[in-house]
């Protein structure tokens, strides 16, 4: 492992501190009794505090240095006296400790009193102190010089990846989790406010049921069975009213072995609850008013912030069948007509299409691309064709279509509901009709049938409604995030390339290559400033170690990034 020049110091200061008899890294409890938030709510000149949090920022001044020190709740201005923590003669602990041996990131814990600085500023005045955890990695703080922010630690994929620094350097990023948090406690609040019970079903299945999607497959060895992690918890969930509870709900981690984008990690979670003696009408009103309540608990206020859009989660929300959708987006009627003429008509609209596509394909094909985009304020799309929703209970005045619908914010489905289909016959006939689709190559079709799940339903399940919420999807929205990876703690990710240290220069001449991707080899050794001897050094680092490569063309030698 190479270590870069800070980590060798710091691992040097680490065996002073040991030579001084101070354990880096103590195990006793320390007694903090504030933090910096109750500090700051609560103010009293002179009261005496016990606190704990990383060092940060720290400003050394002779006999005095001033430091901020952050802790869970926030940050708040410590004083370091060096008269006022060595009280006799001997002056090593801050002469030699803390101005020589502390570094910003590690974690102190101080005995202080608070007092107002002469610029007004609430602080801690340092009685002693104590080293809780040192840090051998200096955090990537950003560096400002007259006014100008520099080396802020803001590259997406070192944040996603380090989401632990991230969240030390990057305050607000924290407040995302600290809503996502605030969020489920609304939604569990509410679901128990209405007397549902909450429950866990399996995460290993013996069949990946309840959706269509490409499964992650395991072995269980004792058994010598494959088992599936879990892509819905529909059946399972479906099995509980079958057995006598009137309502459930559960907050589920999903598995798809499918594409990672911008909304899409493998591993998400999602919420579905199911309410026996419902319908889909009843759901709407059910899952409008309670978005309306859990923006208000996220955020203050139902209104949200989402890119370019203002969305507001007032109930209630508007609704419109997906064949009154079509048709007034792209002037074609879908009611009624065969395979083929929607077939035709998506060809017509441009939409790419093949033989794999049965019915239900070809008009979500054409609802995706020419209608879904255009709903920004929460709307329900209802009443989708039966091949498309082989869970769902046929329309009660239309046999073609079925009681569902997806709830559309921003462009974006963030709910899913049914009137669910409790009719065993129907429902056996359905999954053997996504067998055939399945058969024919289309990928969305469930390859799999659940028949414990049809005897469950032969013993007989009430009317129910049921829906699922996407959780990732719906805080992306309530904290203006683009990406489904910013409101995710530890987003899955590509393999880490293996880093190289690399010095200064090297970092300089390959922080203005990225900028660029692609420079010429004058231009670069132009923008770097270095000398004929630093960058032939450098450019040979960066090439030994795989990151730019030197190529010649007609036009002349060029650097990229690798």
């Amino acid at each position: 492992m190479q270590l870069s020049e800070q980590e060798l110091v710091r691992r040097e200061k680490l065996g002073k501190l040991r030579e001084l008899g101070i354990n880096p890294y103590p195990a006793d409890l320390y007694p903090v009794n504030h933090t910096s938030k109750q500090i700051k709510e609560g103010f009293e000149e002179g009261k005496r505090v016990v606190i704990a949090g990383r060092l940060m920022m720290i400003k050394v001044q002779g006999k005095a240095s001033f430091a901020q020190l952050q802790d869970a709740d926030g940050k708040i201005q410590v004083y370091f006296n060096r008269d006022e923590i060595c009280q006799g003669e001997d002056k090593t602990l801050y002469n030699d400790i803390f101005k020589k041996l502390i570094d910003f990131g590690d974690f102190v814990g101080i005995e202080g009193e608070l007092f107002v600085t002469k610029v007004g500023e609430k602080s801690v005045r340092v009685k002693n102190f104590t080293l809780l955890s040192k840090a051998l990695k200096p955090l990537p703080l950003p560096k400002e010089k007259d006014g100008i922010v520099y080396d802020a630690f803001t590259d997406p994929e070192q944040r996603y990846r380090q989401r632990y620094a991230d969240l030390v350097v990057n305050p607000q990023v924290k407040d995302v989790f600290v809503k996502r948090t605030k969020l489920f406690n609304a939604m569990r609040q509410f679901f128990n406010d209405a007397g549902y019970f909450e429950v866990e079903t399996p995460v290993l299945q013996p069949i990946p049921g309840g959706a269509a999607a490409r499964p992650f497959i395991t072995h269980h060895n004792a058994l010598d069975v494959p088992l599936y992690m879990r892509i819905a918890n529909e059946l399972y969930l479906k099995r509980l009213i079958v057995g006598g509870f009137d309502g459930v709900y559960e907050f589920s981690k999903n598995f798809r072995n499918e594409g990672m984008d911008r909304t899409h990690n493998p591993e998400f979670t999602a919420m579905e609850i199911y309410v026996s003696y419902k319908d889909y009408n009843w759901m709407m009103d059910f899952c409008e008013q309670l978005l309306e309540h859990c923006a208000m608990a996220v955020n203050g206020t139902t209104q949200a912030t989402f890119g370019d859009h203002e969305v507001d989660f007032k109930a209630p929300y508007a609704r419109v069948t997906m064949a009154d959708s079509i048709k007034h987006f792209t002037g074609f009627d879908i009611t009624g007509k065969t395979e083929d003429e929607i077939r035709q008509a998506a060809i017509d609209l441009g939409i790419e299409v093949d033989n794999t596509m049965g019915k239900g394909k070809l008009i979500d094909e054409i609802f995706g691309e020419k209608c879904e985009g255009n709903y920004i304020q929460p709307t329900f799309i209802t009443d989708y064709p039966k091949e498309m929703s082989p869970l769902c209970k046929e329309h009660r005045d239309n046999p073609e279509l079925t009681e569902r619908f997806e709830l559309m914010v921003c462009g974006k489905e963030i709910a899913n509901a049914y009137s669910e289909l409790n009719d065993p016959i129907d429902q056996r006939e359905r999954f053997e009709h996504q067998l055939k689709l399945a058969a024919k190559g289309d990928d969305e079709a469930t390859e799999f049938i659940d028949y414990d799940f049809l005897r469950a339903l032969e013993y007989g399940m009430p009317p129910t409604s049921g829906m699922g919420i996407g959780m990732d999807r719906l805080i992306m929205f309530l904290t203006n995030n683009q990406s489904i990876q910013e409101v995710l703690f530890f987003p899955q990710m590509r393999p880490e390339k293996k880093q190289v240290a690399l010095t200064d220069e090297a970092k300089a001449v390959l922080d203005t290559l990225k900028k660029a991707e692609k420079l010429t080899l004058a231009d670069l050794k132009l923008q770097s400033g270095l000398s004929n001897k630093k960058w032939d050094k450098s450019i040979k680092e960066l090439t030994k170690n795989n990151l730019a490569k030197v190529e010649k063309t007609e036009e002349g030698l060029f650097v990229e990034v690798v």
